[in-house]
């Protein structure tokens, strides 16, 4: 029987979610086990059958029965969560309630197309101006949070190296290297743990790099304080301490949250942290209004971190917004444009002392590539190297997945996470400690542009190449490993600090801190990519193979596979360096990462949605609902029912039957439990837990 699906407006808490249990490929393993609330699934047809007499009849979908349904489902879903395995729990089969959709949708009446009729062309034009402004003043902020983070880091790295250096050089003679080193574990341990007890005690919401937070914000999910005015102060003094405390993080990803803050703050006109209403754009406060210009916030994050007006666009329609339209786009690179603009205007006169030099469009600069050309025999070698980023990376993202588990089952006091950032700081400290004073890697000074250069136990007149990349920051040595000439690293230094950095890098990530991932992905993949042109060096001595280029793929595909970008950050590379011409093999190498990457876990951001227990949608996989009452069956495509509810913004649909009778209703919750997923080649349809947590 042929079935309608009508829509409905109502507010009500949703969310969608994720992860599973899996079917096998040949079809023979059920693909749920038991059913939930009037909801069941049929193993053989793949069928999710909704029993609509515990979900509400015709009439009564507002009263009693679609309440006590309600009521019934609520409960039922605390107690089922308390008869869940732990493991089950932790590995992120739980759907939160405490999320909510936002209201996307206007809501239509006599007063409200009333009052629209009365508006005339002047109220429009004022509107359309001030939405410029607003753009603007975004741009503006966001590039001068991005200046205040990078001058304090600049200032206090700068103080820190230079006393542990004057130390250092003075202990190798007398034999008192223990007291540089403790003088080094104190700078690195102190700054991190005031960053865990400000994010701890402070704002939870300002932990890690915000951007999974803002993910779920532009897909339709209220993350609470997620966009408020203290969770900024928190990121931005947070990241600041982070990475002057020596954690392998980066300050470029917490940006991406910090513009999405200063966008929702500005485009209210009012401030919920201080209870302070401005009386400023009442006509910008509506869910889409203010979700546009998180987008711009967003967009300009990424432009002032890397120097990428056109690259801010594309990360904020790739990753980030699910709704969009073309009267968006040009208003968001108008405000990521200003972004780069204003940065380099401020960081390039703090530097030189010169209003009208424009030498820093970006917090990190990766040089320029001038002279970087690319033969045709190369191209299945960056290949071969988009492969090896998706392995590593997909390996990155399980590890730090595991971790974060563990985490949620054993660290869940507040003490516990900043002792473990303090643990993490100090093992930090320590390794690159080690690795300074039991690797030997002399070379010449002057071939290496580093600032405080150690020469620990090398001859005079060399420093140790090693040292150069762990005492600094982690975007100088980033710029070390694209354009230091050839022998300047020896094979067996580089590859342990790549190991190391990796494994520290992937313990940092979850920590109770601000930190950003891009810069050490960028890291570890430009060390191992150096590591590719060595021996591409080694076996073609007569090809002029240049290592920087290797670096830069080896970057890509690090970052690529760790992420799951592609055409964002692709731009966003090329910007970077300043180079279009590789724009082509930076493509190719991410695309084959990603699909690697795919085939065995999911981006890290996503992984992260998943532990966060708030979610985004993402099935395509055609699995029918079927509605029954009474004998009688109306079938739906499961896509076809959350294409509904995302496109437009709904609550739940009301179901139809052929005789165009309410037999039912859904709500997003109920359809959020289930979940259609890819892993390792094969697809399965997984069931989640409510829980008020």
């Amino acid at each position: 029987m042929s079935g309608t699906v009508m829509v409905s407006r109502d507010k009500m808490a949703t969310s969608i979610y994720r992860e599973s249990t899996w079917a096998r490929r040949d079809g023979t393993e059920p693909l749920l086990r038991g059913a939930t609330s009037g909801i069941s699934v049929n193993n053989d047809s793949d069928d999710i059958t909704f029993d609509s007499s515990s979900i509400g009849s015709a009439g009564g979908a507002r009263d009693s029965g679609f309440l006590h349904t309600r009521r019934r489902q609520r409960n039922s879903s605390s107690s089922s969560c308390e008869s869940v395995d732990n493991k089950v729990t932790a590995n992120g089969h739980l759907l939160s309630s405490r999320y909510e959709s936002l209201d996307y949708e206007e809501c239509e009446n006599t007063l409200f197309l009333e009052e629209e009729k009365q508006k005339g062309y002047k109220f429009v034009a004022w509107r359309q101006a001030n939405r410029w402004f607003v753009m603007l003043v975004v741009g503006v902020l966001t590039a001068m949070v991005a200046c205040f983070i990078d001058i304090f880091i600049q200032l206090i790295a700068s103080f820190k190296y230079k006393n542990i250096k004057h130390f250092m050089d003075r202990c190798v003679d007398e034999g008192c290297l223990l007291y540089p080193y403790l003088m080094w574990l104190a700078f690195n341990v102190v700054p991190v743990a005031l960053a865990a007890i400000l994010v701890t005690f402070g704002e939870p919401c300002a932990a890690g790099s915000g951007i999974p937070q803002i993910k779920c914000y532009l897909n339709g999910v209220k993350v609470p304080y997620v966009v408020r005015f203290k969770t900024l102060v928190v990121k931005a003094v947070g990241v600041i301490l982070s990475v002057c405390g020596g954690l392998p993080v980066g300050k470029e990803g917490p940006m991406i949250h910090s513009g999405a803050i200063v966008a929702a703050g500005v485009s209210q006109g009012r401030s919920t942290t201080f209870r302070q209403d401005c009386k400023l754009f009442s006509y910008f406060r509506t869910d889409h209004e203010k979700r546009d210009f998180v987008s711009a916030g967003a967009a300009a994050g990424v432009a002032a971190a890397f120097g990428a007006p056109v690259g801010g666009v594309l990360f904020s329609l790739e990753e980030g917004a699910s709704f969009w339209n073309q009267s968006l786009v040009w208003a968001i690179f108008f405000c990521s444009m200003i972004s780069t603009f204003t940065l380099n205007v401020v960081l390039s006169m703090t530097e030189t002392g010169q209003t009208g030099e424009l030498s820093n469009p970006g917090l990190i600069n990766f040089g320029k590539f001038e002279n970087i050309v690319y033969q045709f025999w190369e191209i299945p070698v960056f290949l071969l190297m988009g492969a090896a980023g998706g392995l590593t990376g997909a390996l990155f993202n399980h590890i730090n997945y595991k971790l974060t588990i563990f985490r949620m089952r054993k660290l869940h006091r507040k003490w516990m996470q900043i002792v473990e950032a303090m643990l993490v700081s100090a093992t930090t400290c320590t390794v690159g400690f080690l690795m300074i004073y039991g690797i030997e890697d002399c070379h010449t000074v002057g071939t290496d542009p580093i600032q405080y250069p150690l020469q620990v136990f090398c001859p005079d007149g060399d420093y140790s190449a090693i040292a150069s990349m762990v005492f600094q920051t982690p975007e100088a040595s980033v710029k070390s490993l694209f354009h230091d000439p050839y022998g300047s690293y020896s094979v067996r230094g580089l590859s342990v600090f790549c190991l190391l950095y990796f494994l520290l890098a992937c313990w940092t990530y979850g920590l109770q801190v601000p930190s950003g991932l891009f810069i050490p992905m960028l890291l570890i993949g430009a060390g191992w990519g150096r590591l590719v042109g060595m021996l591409m060096f080694y076996i073609f001595p007569d090809k002029g193979v240049d290592l920087g280029k290797y670096a830069l793929i080896g970057a890509a595909a690090q970052l690529g596979g760790v992420v799951r970008m592609t055409i964002s950050l692709t731009v966003i590379l090329m910007e970077a360096c300043g180079n279009v011409t590789f724009g082509l093999p930076i493509m190719l190498v991410l695309m084959v990462t990603k699909w690697v990457g795919d085939f065995f876990n999911e981006g890290i951001y996503d992984m992260h949605i998943v532990l966060q227990r708030a979610t985004m949608r993402r099935g395509t996989h055609v699995f029918w609902v079927v509605f029954i009452n009474d004998g009688e069956s109306v079938e739906a495509s499961l896509p076809k029912i959350f294409r509904l509810f995302r496109a437009l913004g709904l609550r739940h649909v009301v179901v139809l039957n052929g005789r165009h009778q309410v037999i039912g209703i859904v709500t997003r919750k109920d359809l959020a439990r289930y979940r259609v997923s890819h892993h390792g080649g094969g697809m399965g349809l997984e069931e989640l837990h409510i829980t008020d947590r």
